[in-house]
């Protein structure tokens, strides 16, 4: 049974730092590449960004450039999502996924395994 954890939302200000992370139970993840995609409030789930298997390879929503950084510690078959300068339009539930290939992708009918999620609220 694959199952996959999120931890570290919450309530932050803006301008705040956040760390998300995401172990992996199951099955060892380290071939796979993983991703962090976020769902407000009456909108559809969307990329954040992802990792290739080794962590050498990124890629990030345009809208998150910059302020975030995914890395992954395959020891420990977690990948973890650092979120600096929060905006309250960041707001959202935060959600890991792994794909079943090491390359990197965008679309979340890449991923087959998916966490519960995180809240993540930043107040303006």
């Amino acid at each position: 049974q694959v199952q996959l954890v999120e931890s570290g939302g919450g309530l932050v200000q803006t301008g705040g730092s956040l760390r998300l992370s995401c172990t992996a139970s199951g099955r060892t993840f380290s071939s796979y590449a993983m991703g962090w995609f976020r769902q407000a409030p009456g909108k559809e789930r969307e990329f954040v960004a992802t990792t290739n298997w080794s962590g050498g390879g990124t890629w990030y929503a345009d809208s998150v450039k910059g302020r975030f950084t995914i890395s992954r510690d395959n020891a420990k078959n977690t990948v973890y999502l650092q979120m600096n300068s929060l905006k309250p339009e960041d707001t959202a539930v935060y959600y890991c996924a792994v794909r079943s290939f090491s390359g990197i992708s965008s679309q979340k009918n890449d991923y087959p395994y998916w966490g519960q999620g995180t809240q993540v609220t930043v107040s303006s």
